[in-house]
């Protein structure tokens, strides 16, 4: 199971170039790769991976389309800025569809599933205590998506998928602010659930992960916005 998650989620996999651009740019902003409101060329983009501009044009439109990047004006291509309204979509759309892709893995994880996913999380608590704030997404990211893939549920996924591009970048900044070394989740308590085969259980834990990440963004960066 984990290995299969793995390779699904690596950077550069496709059978062509244009779908190897797309993921790579794809994974930058899963990871808070791109700055929220720091615009980007389509020609700087292609030197900076050194390919053409066609894939990075083609990967940009697909991701203007999932949301992810907007276009400006002047040709360059941005994060979009984060507004209350669209916070509070984001906070809806996790907690109404992730912990039922995590409620449909449950009888789909084996114990060594679950003990594959519990390493995922000593990595998590690793990159915390040495404020590794990339590490620790990538390690987040991970712990949910090795749980949900086993749902078998590819719309509710590609959606859950679409729904973290529009946070992560802002999530990066709001560990910048407030750093990694004080920071807990909740994977213990999901991780106990699913040993227990606990169905309420794990849809609590990851409800309440999932309030209490996009809590940070909202401590971290809501009181400026409009």
């Amino acid at each position: 199971m984990a290995e299969r998650v793995l390779n699904s989620q690596a950077g550069g996999i496709g059978s062509t170039a244009h779908e190897a651009v797309y993921r790579r740019l794809r994974e930058r902003i899963f990871f808070g790769g791109f700055l929220p409101g720091h615009a980007v060329t389509l020609r700087g983009l292609a030197e900076e991976l050194g390919v053409s501009p066609m894939p990075v044009r083609e990967a940009v439109r697909r991701l203007i389309a999932e949301r992810a990047l907007a276009m400006q004006g002047n040709g360059r291509v941005v994060v979009p800025l984060m507004t209350r309204d669209k916070f509070e979509q984001v906070l809806f759309a996790r907690a109404a569809l992730e912990p039922e892709l995590a409620a449909r893995a449950l009888s789909r994880l084996s114990p060594a599933d679950i003990e594959v996913v519990a390493q995922v999380d000593d990595d998590i608590d690793s990159a915390l205590l040495n404020g590794d704030a990339e590490g620790y997404m990538r390690g987040n990211f991970r712990f949910h998506f090795m749980i949900y893939r086993q749902a078998e549920a590819d719309m509710l996924l590609g959606l859950v998928e679409s729904v973290w591009l529009q946070f992560g970048p802002f999530m990066r900044m709001a560990y910048g602010r407030i750093g990694t070394q004080g920071l807990e989740d909740h994977h213990q308590a999901a991780l106990e659930a699913m040993r227990r085969r606990d169905e309420a259980g794990l849809r609590a834990a990851i409800r309440a992960d999932i309030g209490q990440g996009m809590g940070f963004i909202g401590d971290a960066m809501l009181s400026p916005l409009q």
